[in-house]
């Protein structure tokens, strides 16, 4: 046994993220770029080895969120160009530089800032400018009053070469309707671009918009470049799968701890908020909200075990929790899966009211990734 499942741990299957990166690529015209999105640590899959599989496959570009998961990849000689989403203070514009890191910009304070940070050095920044469309977050405002002129101003500055625009999608995963605003979002964006090229005299070398949900649902948003999140590790963000077979990356699991039997009248866990109602055999998994196991699964999770889901009972301490496996003959060291082909996170997002990316993220850097295919 390797020693990292001796407890809780994610098996990650590269060959997954592969079919799924494949299925997606096949959609594409010649020409137009694929972008991995691997910020939050692939979602939790492990970007430094998410970033070597995409690199191998011919991913023209990789997204992360911040300054640190960027250089974090470059000390690990990922050599693709790679994009940060985030915020990074214009006073490393020079560490970007050299790490041939590229910029969003959402505005012209921010692309003077770097621009100034740069002067009196040969460095120069790519950057992509971000348009706002409608997520109301950040941007370039390119409609409804917005100015245009300040777009055009960035791309005109000393030491930055700008060399894609690209905007976000807030409902291109939304049921039938509601998401139709991502077309509005496409006239938008289309528009804005293109009258900030005219003022420019110059073209964007890649323009941007397709997310996961719009990779689904929204194939007349391709155009240069699509950087597919949450999609790329198997998971559909919204109603529509577009004909498209994606294969979870992630199972969570753990081992049987122990087993205890319980009499009726026993309760379980803090706050007592199971009461055994017959003769039990309750399993103690070694997993808790401190590996990411959200405590608003108590009592709604439903691990699978010996090839079938039992019902978690009690509240999910912090690194335990426990499950009904009456009658199955479970023993201690059997292995249970959270989350992964008999149990799906998005099922288990539900439940716990949020979403299946949050709980990607929240698998804690305790639990060992183990890698394969």
């Amino acid at each position: 046994m390797d020693d990292r499942m001796k407890r809780t741990w994610a098996e990650i299957s590269l060959g997954a993220i592969e079919h799924n990166y494949r299925a997606m690529r096949a959609r594409l015209a010649p020409g137009c770029r694929f972008l991995g999105v691997v910020k939050a640590d692939a979602y939790g899959h492990g970007a430094v080895r998410v970033s070597r599989l995409l690199e191998q496959l011919g991913c023209e570009y990789l997204a992360v969120a911040c300054l640190d998961e960027a250089l974090a990849l470059r000390r690990e000689g990922i050599g693709l160009p790679i994009l940060i989403l985030g915020y990074t203070p214009p006073a490393y514009a020079p560490v970007l530089a050299e790490n041939a890191v590229t910029q969003a910009v959402g505005s012209l304070e921010m692309a003077r800032a770097l621009s100034d940070a740069l002067a009196g050095t040969d460095l120069t920044l790519k950057v992509h400018l971000k348009l706002e469309t409608g997520m109301g977050r950040t941007g370039f405002r390119v409609y409804g009053g917005g100015d245009l002129a300040a777009p055009a101003a960035a791309m005109a500055l000393p030491h930055l070469e700008p060399e894609g625009v690209f905007t976000h999608f807030c409902v291109s995963d939304g049921e039938p309707g509601v998401r139709d605003f991502t077309l509005e979002q496409l006239e938008r964006f289309k528009a804005g671009f293109t009258a900030i090229e005219a003022q420019a005299g110059r073209r964007f070398a890649i323009h941007h918009c397709t997310n996961s949900g719009a990779m689904l649902a929204f194939p007349q948003t391709y155009m240069d470049m699509v950087r597919p999140g949450v999609a790329l590790y198997g998971m559909i963000p919204g109603p529509e799968t577009g004909g498209l077979e994606l294969i979870p990356a992630m199972r969570l699991k753990t081992r049987v701890a122990c087993v205890e039997r319980h009499q009726p009248g026993d309760t379980i866990s803090y706050g007592r908020t199971f009461t055994v109602d017959r003769p039990s055999d309750i399993a103690v998994l070694p997993i808790g909200y401190a590996d990411g196991l959200h405590r608003a699964l108590s009592n709604k999770l439903e691990p699978f075990i010996h090839g079938q889901r039992v019902r978690q009972v009690g509240r999910i301490c912090m690194d335990m929790c426990m499950a009904d496996v009456t009658g199955l003959g479970v023993r201690p060291g059997d292995e249970a899966e959270i989350f992964g082909l008999h149990v799906n996170a998005g099922e288990l997002a539900d439940l716990a009211g949020t979403i299946h990316y949050e709980l990607l993220c929240a698998v804690s850097p305790r639990v060992p990734r183990i890698y394969v295919d």
